[in-house]
């Protein structure tokens, strides 16, 4: 499976940077990336985060691991946690 990886980057409520790709099957649209960017924020708990559609970004696509392929389809997509994260992987 091919995906899209949207490089997104919000503010938090306590001010610091929340780095984490949102991956969707490809093809995909920004604004669908958008969307899940800002609900998976307030599933960690901001909810009053600020993100802006410029920062949810398509940066490239690629081939999808076997977990990232499990996620898409049991929840239509998958999150990869970096800088400021819950979990960072």
């Amino acid at each position: 499976m091919k995906v899209d990886v949207y490089d997104t980057y919000a503010t938090s409520q306590k001010g610091h940077t929340i780095h984490f790709d949102v991956l969707l099957s490809s093809p995909s649209e920004a604004n669908k990336a958008y969307e899940i960017a800002l609900k998976w924020l307030s599933d960690i708990g901001e909810k009053e985060a600020k993100l802006s559609q410029s920062r949810c970004n398509y940066c490239h696509t690629e081939n999808a691991s076997a977990t990232v392929i499990a996620d898409i389809e049991s929840n239509g997509f998958y999150i990869l946690q970096m800088e400021g994260c819950p979990n960072p992987r």
